[in-house]
């Protein structure tokens, strides 16, 4: 994988930020396809951020983006710096094989979705923790007591699912096991890419009222990528919202349900399942999300917008952090909006 650096830095209002990114893009064939563009955003130090937004957005590619392990051929350009809590900042892509090396799991971890393929079939889940303590020289005897206790803090039998195969668990147990091995070394920051999808509702539920008991005990910081709008608004103390491979607003999870702006932000929130609303005021996003080629010109929402004017459909709008507010300003609330956002509001933290 190719990597570019220019970093500039601009004031992004977090404190004690973790991860600052600015202007990461992630191009194919040449530059001619966008898979994230030009993102900002600043991870604060022991805060949990939900990215969300529709299947193919551009969120896994953000999170890969914090370890710089974007797929060959992808080009990696723009600045993330991560920076330790006791040391210098380290500018992630400048480093060379052995620092990335260092960085993925002793700093900056990430679970995958789907638990089932990020496990060697042949191996027991003994054998996995042994081979990461192995592969970052940590002490084996010390590695092995703390996969222990992470394993009991997510509620499972230690010495049952060290010794088992990953076949031989249930994919809730599976998942939590992926979730142990992430923290084995440590890691500041723990970036997780649709964790709980594969999972049904109980166990989605149960792993995160776990990651928040995980995130108190051992002063974690989360970024939770996901699709599932609910789910991240009852354990994020942010939200990011992603369309088109672009950041379009960001929020404090609660001002974001109350106050989205972002005529897409409106549409998710819309979107989401309300039991207590009747079906009928039910109001799914019609169209579909843009391919990496051929983006609409101006903003990439507008073909699906139903505010759209002619200055949508000719520019790309700035872009708004902090309060929905200052889209609020472009896009007044019109009557019926976010009907579906009571249950969102009772979840966000």
């Amino acid at each position: 994988m190719a990597t570019q650096n220019s970093n500039p830095r601009s004031e992004r209002g977090v404190e004690d930020p973790i991860i600052e990114m600015r202007g990461a893009s992630v191009t194919y064939d040449e530059g001619e396809s966008y898979v994230l563009d030009d993102v900002s955003l600043d991870i604060g130090r022991g805060e949990i951020v939900g990215i969300i937004g529709e299947s193919g957005s551009g969120k896994s590619m953000l999170a890969s983006s914090m370890l710089d392990a974007i797929p060959d051929p992808g080009l990696l350009t723009g600045g993330i710096r991560y920076n330790p809590p006791d040391d210098e900042p380290i500018e992630i892509l400048d480093l060379d094989k052995e620092g990335i090396r260092e960085l993925r799991w002793e700093h900056v971890s990430m679970v995958f979705q789907g638990a089932m393929s990020s496990f060697n079939p042949t191996m027991k889940i003994r054998g996995h923790f042994a081979e990461t303590l192995d592969a970052h020289d940590a002490d084996r005897t010390a590695g092995m007591e703390r996969a222990r206790e992470l394993l009991s803090d997510l509620y499972l039998d230690p010495d049952r699912v060290l010794d088992s195969y990953p076949h031989e668990l249930s994919g809730g147990m599976t998942q939590r096991a992926l979730i142990a091995l992430s923290l084995v070394l440590d890691p500041d920051l723990l970036v997780m890419d649709e964790p709980t999808a594969a999972l049904d509702l109980l166990m989605q539920r149960s792993i995160l009222q776990l990651l928040g008991g995980l995130r108190e005990k051992y002063d974690l910081t989360m970024v939770f990528i996901t699709h599932d709008l609910p789910l991240v608004a009852a354990l994020a103390d942010r939200l990011a919202v992603m369309y088109a491979f672009k950041l379009v607003e960001i929020a404090d999870t609660r001002e974001m349900i109350e106050n989205g702006g972002h005529p897409y932000t409106r549409a998710l929130l819309n979107s989401t399942p309300n039991l207590d609303a009747p079906l009928e005021e039910m109001r799914p996003i019609d169209g579909k999300s843009p391919a990496p080629i051929n983006l609409p010109s101006g903003c990439a929402y507008h073909p699906r917008c139903p505010l759209a004017t002619e200055q949508c459909r000719e520019e790309v709008p700035g872009y708004h952090e902090g309060v929905g507010g200052a889209w609020r300003g472009v896009f007044p609330p019109r009557r019926g909006d976010q009907r579906n956002s009571a249950e969102l509001r009772r979840l966000a933290r």
